[in-house]
């Protein structure tokens, strides 16, 4: 089961990179490796049921299984104890990538109040992380249900050398950058 977005990326976008930044050999040209998700959970040293809900909500939106993230030291101040959940993340690789990608640009983004697109600050190697302030903006979510809102992290990793190639690559996905 191929989705249309990867279909898209060997017809389209694969030719279109080539040409653009006269790659040599389709080899050279960049693409998407993963999209990891990530949702930092400070409050749930308090609240242990934080860490289930989130774990359920990512589960939802990516359809694959979250796991929780682990605090690696203890800090006194925030209350804080080695390997107590901090945190949820999933890794999205191939279909369920571009799968998830896809509903991200064409559905989840467009929902978000006064949208004007995305900043486009990569970090240096191509890769992209996208800020998002409240979860309820993908449909898998209902609002009804949400105890509390949460952001999440979206990172693209790429195989681009540089941030003008993943800048490109991401342009080329659907992803709404701003002028």
């Amino acid at each position: 089961m191929s989705t249309t977005l990867s279909k898209e990326y060997k017809e389209k976008i694969v030719p279109e990179l080539t040409k653009e930044f006269n790659y040599s050999t389709v080899m050279q040209v960049p693409k998407l490796e993963k999209i990891v998700i990530n949702q930092g959970l400070g409050a749930a040293t308090q609240d242990k049921k934080l860490i289930e809900t989130a774990i359920n909500e990512i589960t939802a939106i990516t359809g694959q299984k979250a796991v929780a993230t682990l605090s690696k030291k203890d800090i006194a101040a925030f209350k804080l104890r080695k390997k107590m959940p901090v945190g949820v993340m999933v890794t999205l690789r191939k279909d369920r990538m571009y799968e998830f990608l896809e509903r991200l640009v064409r559905v989840a983004l467009p929902r978000i109040r006064d949208f004007k697109g995305i900043n486009s600050k990569l970090d240096g190697r191509g890769n992209y992380t996208l800020g998002i302030t409240e979860q309820i903006i993908f449909p898998e979510i209902n609002i009804d249900n949400v105890p509390k809102l949460q952001g999440m992290n979206i990172t693209f990793v790429t195989t681009a050398k540089t941030d003008e190639e993943g800048f490109a690559l991401l342009k080329k996905f659907g992803l709404p950058f701003k002028k």
